[in-house]
């Protein structure tokens, strides 16, 4: 699996302060982009194989503090999915009705089919960070949410999903960085909320409540990656090769589908013309 983004193996604690957001593996900005443009052309193929299989369906989660960039990487790299069969599902605060269910109910709704591909911007992980860093649910309500979640990826994976998820990490001083880059920048400044500066005062509680969601909610079939996210150009690069990656071992079996369904259907074509 891909060495670029930090893989959470089960069991694992995570310390987030061991990992450093600012990392590229010792690889230049001009080497990665052309790397990436290569694996732009891989997931495309990979995509067109997996939706013709329709075989499993695709689930990618993107988390990450303010300005950490899950727009970014859903612009630069999941652009190389065709959105035919690839929709992108943002969580904001709940609704009314949303409220009225389970936490995972909006969810679960939202998860891909067969040969679909979803990439959440945000997601269910939201009721275990937001929830424990502002304290809006008791703490045993939190610590319930983490074996629901857990139960919940494995029900998905049990039915054909694929499930990877990403946390995108940054540097409190680089989220500063993003954060007064908006305001000065009145194209980005739509961005911005009343919200962001009193946040960002909670970057480390935010960090720790992190920690526990990765430690907690990384399993062998729904792992969690950890990707130094102060460079975008890096972080493109990570994402880009882990989904390539996760997605791969899948395309020998997707292709055999396509090969047998191809079989079939050209023997039935035979067959009605036979009878003309």
């Amino acid at each position: 699996m891909s060495e670029l983004a930090h893989k959470v193996h089960p069991g694992d604690t995570v310390n987030l302060r061991d990992i450093d957001p600012a990392d590229t593996h010792g690889i230049d900005r001009k080497d990665a982009d052309a790397k990436v443009a290569a694996l732009g052309a891989e997931l495309t193929a990979l995509q067109e194989t997996h939706y013709a299989a329709g075989q499993n369906g695709m689930l990618i989660v993107l988390q990450g503090l303010d300005t950490a960039g899950k727009d970014g990487t859903i612009r630069h790299v999941m652009a190389s999915f065709n959105p035919a069969s690839c929709r992108v599902e943002s969580f904001k605060v709940p609704t009314p009705e949303e409220r009225a269910h389970d936490f995972l109910w909006r969810i679960h709704r939202t998860t891909p089919p067969l040969g679909s591909i979803a990439i959440f911007n945000r997601s269910h992980y939201e009721d275990v960070l937001v929830t424990r860093v502002h304290k809006l649910v008791p703490d045993k309500v939190i610590e319930s949410r983490y074996e629901n979640i857990n139960r919940f990826e494995q029900l998905l994976v049990d039915s054909g999903t694929i499930v990877v998820k990403f946390f995108l990490y940054i540097s409190k001083a680089e989220q500063r960085n993003r954060l007064l880059a908006r305001e000065a920048d009145h194209s980005k400044a739509w961005k911005l909320s009343t919200s962001d500066w009193p946040e960002h005062e909670l970057y480390d509680d935010y960090v720790s409540a992190y920690e526990l969601a990765l430690s907690k909610c990384s399993t062998k079939e729904a792992p969690w990656y950890v990707v130094p996210a102060d460079k975008k150009w890096f972080r493109n690069f990570a994402v880009a090769s882990a989904v390539a990656q996760v997605m791969k071992p899948y395309e020998a079996d997707w292709k055999r589908e396509i090969e047998e369904r191809g079989k079939q259907q050209l023997a039935a074509i035979a067959a009605a013309k036979a009878k003309r």
